[in-house]
């Protein structure tokens, strides 16, 4: 997983839980990083799963709650870490849309080693989205908050419905519907 997820994820814990709590998931994790991550590195998916549960724990909010707040976030850095790949599209749907077909090119070049999930777009209108997530690592409350702060910047109203495909969240089909 690129550190730019790490340094991100430690970053809304700092801003939304302290520093302490920072320190707190990181001692009670076993990280063959340590903990020090920057933006360019690559590092194990069990650390991230690790730094998640410990928070989860600490801060009693479910995982997928965490998780899904830290797409709202992670959106931020990274259309800031990326400025031109957002401002290359004038609506959340056409950037949505776009997720395999250039965003995650653009990303393969810049990390040729990141594991991406995949989205398959089966239907797309002027107003909607429908696609399927598929990722091995099952981080589809992420996705969403990804999606919804999508809308948010581009100052649109959205409706997001999820449908788990299988018990592991690994394929999940979202409809996505822009309010008018």
């Amino acid at each position: 997983m690129k550190g730019i997820v790490f340094t991100e994820f430690l970053e809304m814990v700092e801003t939304q839980f302290g520093l302490e709590t920072v320190d707190t998931i990181i001692d009670a994790s076993d990280l063959s990083s340590g903990g020090a991550y920057t933006a360019v590195g690559t590092y194990e998916f069990g650390e991230m799963l690790q730094l998640v549960t410990h928070l989860s724990h600490i801060s009693q909010i479910p995982v997928n709650d965490l998780l899904y707040t830290f797409g709202l976030y992670l959106f931020q850095g990274l259309s800031k870490a990326h400025p031109e790949v957002v401002q290359s599209y004038q609506n959340p749907l056409s950037l949505l849309y776009s997720i395999e077909d250039h965003i995650h090119i653009q990303v393969k070049k810049l990390y040729p080693d990141a594991e991406l999930p995949t989205f398959k777009i089966l239907e797309r209108t002027d107003h909607s989205l429908t696609m399927i997530y598929s990722s091995s690592r099952g981080l589809y409350a992420l996705a969403h908050g990804l999606i919804e702060k999508t809308f948010q910047h581009f100052q649109k109203q959205v409706n997001v419905a999820m449908q788990l495909l299988n018990e592991q969240g690994t394929e999940v089909k979202f409809t996505i519907v822009q309010q008018e």
